[in-house]
C-alpha cells in the first residue's frame, strides 16, 4: 500500500487553483475564508507524492494526472456530507439524490468517470478505507452507475477533518492494490494546532429542508508531535417536490372526514425528497516523534447517523376509480385506479373446527368473525423505511527514515461498518390481524483488516535524478454479515396461500361456500414478508469471508532533466479466486519550461467482495409504475442458479492516459488530459427474472418472490469502455485592488457498453450505463477578495442524460445552476458568509407522459406522485439553497 503525505497546502484557494493538473480538476473556493497565500508561485508548486513513491514531485510536474482540493473548497460547500461537496467541485464525480431508493437512500454510490464506487479506491491520510457494508441491490434509475457495486460511504468523514483531498484520477492498481481502476481518492487529516467552529443553518426555497450543521476542530501540537480533534453534527429535514397520488386525491376528496388519516396529510402521501436525517461523525489524528527520524501515528473515523424514508403509498380506497391521463399518445384516455388488494377483502379469522368432515383442516369459515385492515391504517399507509449507519476505523503505525535516503511505514488497519434496517407504520400482509406493524430486519455488517509495510530507498545511477525504489507487501481480511431479522419481516403467514371458505349450514355442518359456476370461494392470498421490504431469513443470515496478500515493486527517476519515467507491478492472492498481476507505467516530457506531455498506461482488477457473493435481498420496487417484489439472490443459491448465474470472476482493466500541461506564467495554467479505460468482466446484477407459477413448482424457495415477482443476482455479464478528455485552466490576477481567481474546468466522459450476455443484461440497463451521468460537465468558477471581503460565484454546466430503467425513452435536457456567496471577516477570527446554491431555482425536465409514466391530469403527475426524475439528476430536484454560515478560527 503506498503512503501518502499530508499536504501542507500553502493557502486555501490559489494552491487549489494550481492544482488543475489532470481530468478531475477542482474548483476554486467560494468563500475567501483563510488568508490568500503571499506567494502564488509558491502555491503552484505543493508537493505531492500520490501516485508515486518520490518526495520532490509537485502537481504540474506529475507523470500522472493529479490534483489537489483544499480544505477551503470542501469546507465552504453548505452541504452535509462530503459526497455532495466533491461532487460541486469535481466535473466527473457523480451521485444521485436516491429519493426512494430502499437502502440505496441512506448509503449513496457516487461513481467517479461514469464507473462504480468499488472502482474508486478511498484513503485516508495514504490508507486504504473501508468499504460500506450495503451492496448496492436497489433496481431503479438512482443506482445505475453503481449498480452491485460495494464502495465506501464517504459521507461518514467530517469535511473539517480534511487538511487536503488529493485525487489521482489514473488508473492505480499496481500501486495501490484491488479496486484502483477509476483512480485514488486520498483525505489528508489536518495536523495543526489552534481551535475552530462552524456553524451553518440553511433551506431551501421552497421552504423545507431545513439544515443544521455545526463543526469543531481543536488541536494541540508540540516539536514532537501533534493531536487533532474534528467533530461535526447535522440535522437535516425533509424535503417533498412531488405531489400526493392519484388515488389518495380521489380518497380525500370522496372521503373528507378521513383525508387527515391519509400519511402525511396535508403532505402528499408518498413523499419524493430528501430523507428527513441527523448524525454525527469525528476524527482523532495523532503522531509521535519517537526519534529524531522516526514516529508513531493513529487516527480514526467515527461517525453515526439515521435517517428515514418514506416508500410507496398504499391505498385504502375500496374498489377503484376512474382517471384521466395522458401516456404520450397525443389523446387523453381513461384508467381505473384501486387500493392495495389487502384493504379490499375481509381476513377471515375462524378455522374449520377440528376433526369436523365438512370442514376441512386448513380452511376458514366465513363468518363475522373478520379483521380489516382499515380498523389499522383508515386513509391507507406508507411504510417508513429506517436505516442506522455506524462507522468505526482506525490505523495504527510505525514510518521513519535513515540517512541512507531508506524509508518504511508500516501499519495495520481495523474497521467495522454496519447498516442496521427496520420500518415501521406497514404490515406483513399474509399474517393478518397478527401482523406486527414495525419490523427488524437484521445488520449489514462489513468488517475490514489491513496490514502494510511500505520501503523506498533512493539510489544514485548516474541520472538526473536518483532512481526511486520502492516495495511493499500487504495482507488483508474482509467479512461480510447478515443478521436474522424478524420472522414476520420475511416469512410466509397463514394468508400466503389461499384457502378454502365455508359457511355454516345447520349446528356443526357445514359447506363450501360457492362463487360464479361451481368454483368454492376461497381466502385472498398475499405476498409474504414485510410489505416494502424483506428481512435476511436464517437459510441467507451468516458471515462470509476473503483474504489476501499482495507484493508490489517501483522504481521512478528523472532520466534527463526533461523526461522523467516510473514503473510499478503488482502481484495479489485471493483465496477465493487466485492471483492476479497488474502493472502500471508513466512519464513525463518537458518540452519547453512551460509546456509538457505526460502519458500513463496500465492494467487493473478489482476483486469481488464476501458482500457481492453473499447477498440476500427481498424489495417491493416501484418499477414503470407496478409495484413488483423482487428478490436479490447469492450466486452460488440455487435460486440464482436456477435462472443461471454463475461464479464470480475478478473485474479487469486496461487504462491509457495522455495530456499535457501548459504553464505560460505562473498565474495561469491550462491542462488537457485524454483517457480511455476498458473494463472487461464488470461485475453488475442480472436483469430481472419474471417468477412464474411453474417456477415455484420447481423451486419452493420462489414462493417468498411470488408469481410476478423478479428475481435478480450478481454476474460478470458486462464489458464497458470509457473515453472522456478534460480542459481546465486556472488565471489568478489583481482587480480593482483586490485578487480574483478564475477557474474553468470541462469534462467529457462517455461510456460505451462492448460486451454483454442479453441472457443476464437488459436493454435499460445498458442504456443507464451509458447515459446516467452527463456526458458533458462544466464548471466556471470565480472568487475575488479584498482585504476583510470576498465574493464568490459559480456556473455550472449539465448535459443531457437518462434513466431509462425508470422513464423509457425519455431524453432529460441541459441545465445551468448558479451558486453565490459574500463572506466578510471582522475581528481576524469571525468570518460570517451568506450564500445561496442553485440561486436561479433550476430543476430538471419535468417526467413526460409517456405508456410506461402517464401523466394523470387530476394531479398533473405519474400514478406515484412524481413530477420530477427521482434520482434527481446530476444536480437534484430540490432547486435553489439558501444559507448562512459563522466562522470562528483561533
Amino acid at each position: 500500500m503506498r503512503k501518502f503525505s499530508n499536504l501542507a497546502l500553502r493557502g486555501a484557494l490559489l494552491a487549489s487553483a494550481a492544482a488543475f493538473g489532470s481530468v478531475a480538476a477542482p474548483q476554486a473556493a467560494f468563500a475567501q475564508e483563510t488568508a490568500a497565500p503571499a506567494d502564488d508561485a509558491a502555491a503552484a508548486q505543493s508537493i505531492v507524492v500520490i501516485g508515486t513513491r518520490r518526495t520532490d514531485r509537485t502537481v504540474a510536474d506529475s507523470a500522472s494526472p493529479i490534483d489537489v482540493i483544499s480544505a477551503a473548497d470542501l469546507t465552504t460547500q453548505p452541504t452535509a456530507n462530503l459526497l455532495d461537496s466533491v461532487r460541486n467541485l469535481v466535473p466527473s464525480f457523480f451521485v444521485g439524490q436516491n429519493s426512494i431508493s430502499d437502502a440505496s437512500t441512506f448509503v449513496r454510490a457516487p461513481s467517479l468517470r461514469g464507473l462504480p464506487g468499488d472502482q474508486l479506491l478511498v484513503m485516508l491520510n495514504g490508507k486504504r478505507y473501508n468499504r460500506s457494508a450495503l451492496v448496492q441491490v436497489y433496481n431503479g434509475g438512482d443506482t445505475g452507475l453503481s449498480f452491485g457495486s460495494q464502495g465506501p460511504d464517504i459521507s461518514a468523514i467530517p469535511a473539517i477533518a480534511i487538511k487536503g483531498l488529493e485525487v489521482l484520477r489514473d488508473g492505480a492498481t499496481a500501486q495501490y492494490g484491488s479496486d484502483a481502476i477509476a483512480g485514488v481518492l486520498n483525505y489528508g487529516l489536518r495536523d495543526n494546532g489552534g481551535f475552530e467552529l462552524v456553524g451553518r443553518y440553511g433551506q431551501f426555497y421552497a421552504g423545507d429542508g431545513r439544515s443544521y450543521q455545526i463543526a469543531g476542530n481543536a488541536g494541540l501540537k508540540s516539536d514532537r508531535g501533534f493531536i487533532n480533534v474534528s467533530a461535526e453534527y447535522n440535522n437535516d429535514g425533509r424535503t417533498s417536490r412531488g405531489v400526493t397520488r392519484p388515488i389518495a386525491a380521489r380518497f380525500a376528496a370522496e372521503n373528507p372526514n378521513l383525508a387527515d388519516k391519509l400519511p402525511f396529510y396535508p403532505l402528499p402521501a408518498q413523499i419524493w425528497g430528501n430523507s428527513p436525517s441527523e448524525g454525527w461523525k469525528a476524527v482523532v489524528n495523532a503522531a509521535y516523534d519517537v526519534t529524531d527520524n522516526s514516529k508513531v501515528y493513529g487516527f480514526g473515523n467515527f461517525a453515526h447517523s439515521k435517517a428515514e424514508q418514506s416508500f410507496n403509498f398504499r391505498s385504502s380506497y375500496q374498489g377503484s376509480s376512474s382517471f384521466e391521463y395522458d401516456d404520450g399518445t397525443g389523446q387523453l384516455k381513461t384508467g381505473t385506479i384501486g387500493g392495495r388488494n389487502f384493504f379490499q377483502v375481509p381476513y377471515y379469522n375462524t378455522p374449520c373446527p377440528a376433526g369436523n368432515p365438512t370442514c376441512p383442516a386448513g380452511g376458514y369459515v366465513k363468518d363475522g368473525n373478520v379483521f380489516n385492515l382499515t380498523s389499522i391504517y383508515p386513509g391507507g399507509f406508507t411504510p417508513i423505511f429506517v436505516g442506522r449507519t455506524d462507522e468505526a476505523y482506525g490505523t495504527v503505525g510505525w514510518k521513519g527514515k535513515t540517512d541512507s535516503s531508506f524509508t518504511w511505514d508500516i501499519s495495520a488497519s481495523l474497521s467495522r461498518n454496519s447498516l442496521d434496517l427496520s420500518m415501521y407504520n406497514s404490515i406483513s400482509p399474509s399474517f393478518g390481524k397478527d401482523s406486527q406493524t414495525s419490523f427488524e430486519f437484521g445488520k449489514l455488517i462489513q468488517k475490514e483488516f489491513d496490514a502494510n509495510l511500505d520501503l523506498t530507498y533512493a539510489v544514485d545511477a548516474g541520472l538526473a535524478s536518483p532512481i526511486t525504489f520502492s516495495g511493499g507487501a500487504e495482507y488483508r481480511r474482509e467479512t461480510y454479515t447478515s443478521t436474522e431479522g424478524d420472522f414476520q419481516s420475511y416469512g410466509a403467514g397463514p394468508y400466503a396461500i389461499a384457502h378454502n371458505l365455508y359457511v355454516q349450514t345447520a349446528p356443526g355442518v357445514y359447506a363450501p361456500s360457492i362463487v360464479g359456476e361451481g368454483e368454492i370461494e376461497q381466502t385472498a392470498s398475499y405476498d409474504p414478508a414485510a410489505s416494502g421490504y424483506g428481512g435476511t431469513s436464517p437459510k441467507y443470515a451468516g458471515t462470509s469471508r476473503q483474504k489476501s496478500y499482495g507484493f508490489y515493486v517501483g522504481a521512478e527517476a528523472d532520466i534527463t532533466k526533461q523526461l522523467t519515467l516510473g514503473a510499478a507491478g503488482r502481484y495479489e492472492h485471493y483465496d477465493s479466486f487466485g492471483g492476479r498481476f497488474v502493472y502500471k507505467f508513466n512519464g513525463i516530457y518537458h518540452v519547453t519550461d512551460e509546456f509538457a506531455l505526460r502519458a500513463t498506461v496500465g492494467s487493473g482488477f478489482h476483486a469481488p467482495t464476501p458482500g457481492q457473493n453473499n447477498t440476500a435481498v427481498l424489495t417491493t420496487n416501484f418499477l414503470a409504475g407496478n409495484s413488483v417484489q423482487v428478490g436479490t439472490f447469492p450466486v452460488t443459491s440455487d435460486v440464482a442458479k436456477y435462472f443461471g448465474s454463475k461464479a464470480l470472476k475478478p473485474e479487469k482493466s486496461n487504462n491509457f492516459g495522455f495530456g499535457f500541461v501548459f504553464q505560460p506564467t505562473s498565474a495561469l495554467t491550462l491542462t488537457v488530459d485524454a483517457y480511455q479505460i476498458k473494463v472487461t468482466d464488470r461485475i453488475f446484477i442480472s436483469k430481472s427474472f419474471v417468477v412464474g407459477a411453474s417456477d415455484i413448482a420447481a423451486l419452493p424457495e420462489l414462493a417468498s418472490v411470488g408469481v410476478g415477482g423478479n428475481v435478480q443476482y450478481f454476474t460478470n455479464s458486462l464489458d464497458i469502455r470509457t473515453r472522456g478528455v478534460d480542459v481546465v485552466g486556472s488565471y489568478r490576477t489583481d482587480l480593482a485592488g483586490g485578487k480574483l481567481n478564475l477557474t474553468l474546468a470541462y469534462n467529457y466522459n462517455k461510456n460505451k457498453v462492448t460486451k454483454f450476455d442479453p441472457a443476464a443484461i437488459g436493454p435499460s440497463q445498458i442504456i443507464d450505463a451509458e447515459n446516467l451521468a452527463p456526458k458533458h460537465r462544466l464548471n466556471l468558477q470565480g472568487n475575488w477578495t479584498l482585504g476583510n471581503f470576498s465574493i464568490g460565484a459559480a456556473g455550472r454546466y449539465f448535459g443531457k442524460w437518462r434513466a431509462d430503467t425508470d422513464y423509457p425513452g425519455q431524453e432529460f435536457g441541459a441545465k445551468v445552476t448558479a451558486d453565490m456567496d459574500v463572506s466578510y471577516t471582522f475581528m481576524d477570527n469571525f468570518t460570517l458568509t451568506v450564500g445561496g446554491n442553485n440561486i436561479f431555482n433550476t430543476k430538471p425536465d419535468r417526467i413526460k407522459a409517456s405508456t410506461s409514466n402517464p401523466i394523470y391530469t387530476l394531479t398533473n403527475s405519474t400514478g406515484d406522485g412524481q413530477i420530477y426524475p427521482r434520482n434527481g439528476g446530476p444536480f437534484g430536484f430540490n432547486g435553489g439553497f439558501w444559507y448562512v454560515r459563522a466562522r470562528v478560527k483561533y
